[in-house]
């Protein structure tokens, strides 16, 4: 569940900064439309991720494509009264620049274990440790990063409010392959009601790189906005929604994004709620 596209558009867009620079491991906005915050039902899921969008920058485009596979074990251990899960991805990157060559392949794999609470009445919070270990491709950062996050979820009477803050620490080296690498902060909001089988609703995701001390580093920043629309089949739940940036700093242009999700449980001790197994509450 993240991914490098920014570090490619930075490398794109060098020629106009201070120094190269490079923002967020994990990709702003790809918790959207999950409930993170809530435990789910014992099982094993499957949750597939994909994305593709264009950000318009001087001097030319960059467009970018991201799939993000993850495998969920949902265990039956509780510790302190939180249910314990494990999580494993190996993203997939496709980047084609304006004038430059189209790169597509693996990227840094990403291990999580979460440990989310039932707060009652509607109320969820998880804390979900993590780490994206170098791959030793040409499309990752070459540096191990550690990342946690923060989650706090209401799913009560159909609704989806979400809240999501991720912290990225860079461990290995900040300056590698000509980028300078910082530690991060992204936030994924969502705001879903369901209606029937359906789900609908607004979301918005913010990144922010933190302070660093390299002279003449130009942090990025950006606030993205969009809606969501998801529908819960019998087998499993599809969502899609659209972001566009608002507001940006340092990137050299906006960037306008396509989602689309798929949950399917594989081995499941409830059946599926919509809009996803990871809102239904045990």
């Amino acid at each position: 569940m993240r991914h490098l596209y920014k570090a490619v558009f930075a490398a794109t867009l060098s020629a106009c900064a201070v120094s190269a620079h490079a923002a967020s491991v994990s990709q702003p906005g790809e918790t959207v439309g999950i409930a993170a915050g809530a435990p789910a039902p014992d099982g094993v899921y499957f949750i597939d991720t994909f994305n593709f969008g264009r950000r318009s920058a001087t001097g030319g485009a960059t467009d970018v494509g991201v799939n993000i596979p993850v495998l969920f074990w949902a265990t039956p251990a509780r510790l302190f009264g939180a249910h314990v899960g494990l999580l494993v991805a190996i993203p997939e990157l496709w980047v084609s620049p304006t004038g430059g060559r189209t790169q597509s392949g693996f990227t840094d794999p990403w291990l999580a274990s979460v440990f989310a609470w039932d707060i009652g009445n509607g109320l969820g919070f998880s804390y979900m440790p993590a780490v994206y270990i170098p791959s030793g491709t040409n499309l990752d950062r070459q540096t191990t990063t550690f990342n946690q996050r923060f989650g706090l979820s209401y799913t009560a009477n159909g609704y989806n409010l979400t809240a999501n803050l991720l912290h990225g620490i860079i461990a290995g080296p900040q300056f590698a392959n000509g980028t300078h690498y910082t530690d991060y902060l992204n936030l994924d909001l969502t705001a879903t009601k369901k209606f029937g089988k359906w789900e609908f609703g607004p979301v918005a995701y913010a990144s922010t790189d933190l302070p660093t001390n390299f002279a003449g580093y130009k942090s990025q920043r950006q606030i993205a906005v969009g809606g969501l629309v998801g529908y819960a089949f019998d087998k499993f739940t599809l969502q899609a929604y659209v972001t566009r940036d608002v507001a940006q700093q340092n990137y050299g242009g906006a960037d306008t994004r396509g989602w689309m999700r798929i949950i399917a449980p594989l081995y499941s001790d409830a059946p599926a709620v919509a809009p996803a197994p990871l809102l239904t509450k045990r």
